[in-house]
């Protein structure tokens, strides 16, 4: 069985409305890409806020590698890499000293840290940026910068939020190619994303995700797999609709 990376176990948030996440089960093992996918507003950031302690559960439990979320320490939270919202980047610090930052946040000795930064801007295309200011990047280098700050320590656990927005198809082949060499190495990658096409070509698994609740998974080699996603989301809408309609008086 493979090392389990990452694992969630009855995982609620709820906000007022019934809006968040509920009674989520969830496992990312080592050398596996694990991508989760749904409609606009269907709770996978939320989810991810939660799996990297940005939000407090309700109730549920979190575990990165064998270790309860409370109780993760510095080293723990040293190999993983994520990107949740916006790309963490100072605006007046160039692409270089952003990346140098992020890996010194991350405990990396300081004398690995020039290699590790000059190979992370080459893996993401980014050496023509390297001396460039961040706040006058376009919105898709930052996406890059970000996610090359996510990756470029080699961590064990990977959890990105749609790591492909703002990216043209040149970007969006470096991430691809750069999450399968983690997934290669053995980390364990959780991303998620609203494009079906996109995660099918790197995802060993797909979890869908609708109004905050797993509801099913896709096969990623499926050739209906937008059929099948679309399927599994009407079946779980109508399947609420009829839990909350009244009874009819007999």
């Amino acid at each position: 069985m493979s090392e389990l990376r990452l694992q969630t176990r009855n995982l609620t948030r709820a906000f007022p409305g019934g809006a968040g996440v509920h009674g989520v089960d969830l496992d990312v093992t080592a050398g596996q890409i694990h991508a989760l996918v749904g409609l606009n507003g269907a709770g996978k950031t939320t989810l991810m806020r939660l799996l990297l302690g940005m939000l407090r559960p309700d109730s549920g439990a979190v575990r990165l590698g064998g270790c309860a979320l409370g109780e993760a320490g510095a080293a723990t939270w040293a190999r993983v890499g994520h990107l949740v919202g916006h790309p963490l980047a100072y605006p007046e610090l160039d692409a270089e000293s952003n990346l140098t930052v992020a890996a010194r946040m991350r405990g990396v000795p300081r004398p690995r840290i020039p290699a590790m930064v000059a190979r992370a801007l080459a893996e993401l295309d980014l050496e023509q940026y390297a001396r460039v200011r961040t706040r006058v990047l376009s919105s898709g280098n930052r996406q890059r910068l970000g996610v090359a700050g996510a990756l470029q320590h080699d961590p064990d656990l990977v959890v990105l939020d749609e790591p492909t927005n703002a990216l043209d198809p040149a970007g969006v082949l470096l991430v691809r190619e750069a999450l399968l060499r983690r997934a290669h190495a053995g980390a364990g990658v959780l991303v998620s994303s609203h494009h079906l096409d996109e995660v099918a070509r790197i995802a060993h698994r797909i979890t869908v995700v609708n109004r905050g609740r797993t509801i099913g998974t896709l096969d990623p080699e499926g050739v209906e797999i937008e059929r099948a996603f679309f399927a599994l989301v009407h079946a779980d809408d109508e399947r609420r609709k009829g839990c909350t309609q009244p009874s009819r008086p007999r």
